[in-house]
This record gives C-alpha cells, structure tokens and sequence, in this order.
C-alpha cells in the first residue's frame, strides 16, 4: 500500500507546486491522476519514486509488515525502494539497437547486482521471466525484433513488460498513452488494466474517457490540492472543478475499497 501525506513541494522560482497532497493506494486499484498541465501531477510521481524529495510530508509504502519511508531513504536504501516502483513513460524508454527481449530482461537489472549485469549476463530462469512478461502484455512474439522496428504501442507494451522484470508492488504510468492514438491506446491499456491483480496502478492522464473506462478511481489535483478523490465516473461539474478557472477548494477524500 502507498501512502501519500501531506506532500508539498516547492520551485526552484519559488512557486509552490503542490500544496497539501494526501491520499492512498491499494493493490487492485488503477487511480488516474488528473489536472491542467503544470499542476505538478509528473512531480507527484517523481517524489513517490524517490527521485524527487518533497519539501513537506511524507512517502509511505507498505511491504509486508515493513514500511518504507522513501522520502527519508537514500543511496542503496532508495535504490532497494525503486526496484520494486516501476515507471512508464510516455516516451517508451528503450534503447531502439537492443532487441525486444534484452530491453525488457534490462528491467531486471537493478535487481541482480552491478557485476552479474556486467560479467555474468541473465540466466536462462530470467530468459523465461522475460518471455512471459511479453506474453502478458501480447508481444511474445516480437522478441527477436529490434525495439526501433516497433510502432508506438508495441514500444509502449514492451516498456510494461520491461517494468513487469521488476516484480513491482506499485506501477507509475506517466501519460503512457500520450504520444498514441485512441485505437492503440486502447489496447495499450487494455493489456495494463488487468496488472492491477498483483500492484496498484497510478497513471497520469488527460483524458476522462480513458480515466471512466479503466481506472477505478480519480484523483484531481488543482491549485496544489486534491480537489477530486473518488469514482472514475466523473461528471461535468466534477471536471470543472479539477479543470475550470475558480479557486481550489479542497475535498474531503473519499475511501474506495482496493478491487
């Protein structure tokens, strides 16, 4: 589980970005985030990630009966967190001369130490790891391709498989389906939606329809604030709460029960 409380974070112009920011995550819930652009949604995931520390509040996430705190976390300590947080980018993250299967086994490398990586290669287990990552995203496959051969939503599902390799407990999706048109972003998502039995899913993204078909539940952040918390079945006035051009008002969060 992933708690975010009270987070606030500052510009270096002196901006404050995001306020007073608070809410949780469970296993088996996929929450779209959602907000104007410059709200601070991409800085949110970047602290829950530790690779940015917040000025205020605190990153909780809860492994088992240990809880970590990863605003507090640094060196190898943060770099343990990480690879069990993975992320997806809306720019895919590949390296284009390395086929489709040795960038996704390259998720696997913040797990297996710097000498193996660098001495020893993968196993023939993580081989098998690899291959079923890309079974469960549809590209199997592809696994002999070279990843600069693939079109924008192969890329995007070789990048879920890549993240799969980390065995992560939370997955952040930072506009995944930006760069894509609707008919691919659909299957993108459709292939992400379903991870949700093994992790909890934060995504950044633009679009209400997607946030009403896929995710559970909607987080909408304005002014610095979660001014939205609840079912993904946002109506127009919620919308132009998280979106209109009148002052925040905070909203009390609403419990949604992880799926």
């Amino acid at each position: 589980m992933l708690t975010v409380k009270n987070i606030a974070k500052r510009l270096p112009d002196g901006r404050l970005l995001l306020k007073n920011i608070s809410f949780e995550a469970k296993k088996g819930e996929f929450i779209g985030i959602m907000g104007k652009s410059g709200t601070g949604k991409t800085v949110l995931l970047r602290c829950i990630n530790g690779l940015t520390a917040p000025d205020k509040g605190e990153i909780l996430i809860n492994e088992g009966n240990y809880v970590h705190k990863v605003n507090e976390k640094k060196g190898k300590e943060l770099r343990q967190i990480r690879q069990r947080v993975a992320v997806i980018f809306q720019s895919f993250n590949l390296v284009k001369r390395l086929s489709v299967l040795e960038n996704v086994m390259t998720g696997r490398l913040g797990r297996i130490g710097t000498w193996r990586s660098l001495f020893y290669g993968f196993t023939d287990q993580e081989v098998i790891m690899a291959r079923q990552a890309l079974r469960r995203v549809g590209v199997e496959h592809l696994a002999g391709r070279r990843a600069e051969t693939l079109s924008g939503g192969e890329m995007q599902r070789v990048a879920i498989a890549k993240a799969l390799m980390q065995e992560p407990y939370l997955l952040l999706a930072d506009e995944p389906v930006a760069n894509l048109d609707p008919q691919t972003s659909d299957v993108v998502l459709e292939y992400l939606q379903p991870l949700t039995k093994d992790m909890a899913i934060l995504g950044v993204f633009h679009t209400p329809d997607i946030v009403r078909k896929y995710c559970t539940r909607a987080i909408g952040i304005k002014d610095g604030l979660v001014v939205y918390d609840g079912s993904p079945d946002l109506s127009e006035r919620d919308l132009e709460n998280i979106y209109g051009g009148q002052p925040a008002q905070r909203k009390p969060a609403l419990v949604v029960q992880s799926a």
